[in-house]
């Protein structure tokens, strides 16, 4: 098996070909098919074809986005926890003030630079894109969906 390649915050976001290259395109050629078939001849059955391919879309992306939704939940308890154990006795009471947008993207941080970046987190309210760029020695994450 081959190594993975190191994660930055330029190459980190994940693509799944099986959604976005097949998937996805299937989906929206049907609309657009569907689409062009009800301005040929307009009636119940092609309204429903352009209803049922909008709807196919639909569950598509929510299938998609709820999978993200749900691991987000499951990041944001793991890295409370593990703020818990590494930051200052200070800082440890703030842990819940921190967004699970902006843990989200901690994850990324390494121990070492963790206290710097909750700081900058819970005082300047920086958003996820901020932070990530703010990480220097990237922790890969292989595992997002």
């Amino acid at each position: 098996m081959s190594e993975k390649r190191p994660q930055t915050y330029e190459n980190h976001t994940k693509l799944v070909p099986a959604f976005h290259y097949v998937t996805m395109p299937i989906l929206l050629l049907n609309l657009l098919f569907s689409l062009y078939q009800m301005t040929q001849i307009f009636g119940f059955q092609s309204l429903n074809t352009v209803v049922v391919a909008l709807a196919l879309i639909v569950v598509a992306v929510l299938s998609r986005t709820n999978a993200l939704k749900a691991q987000d939940r499951v990041i944001r308890l793991e890295e409370r926890l593990r703020l818990q154990t590494v930051l200052e006795q200070g800082l440890r009471p703030r842990v819940n003030d921190i967004t699970t947008s902006q843990l989200v993207a901690l994850r990324f941080a390494p121990d070492e630079e963790l206290e710097k970046l909750v700081r900058l987190a819970l005082d300047s309210g920086a958003d996820k894109k901020t932070l990530k760029k703010a990480i220097k020695n990237w922790r890969p994450d292989y595992q997002r969906l």
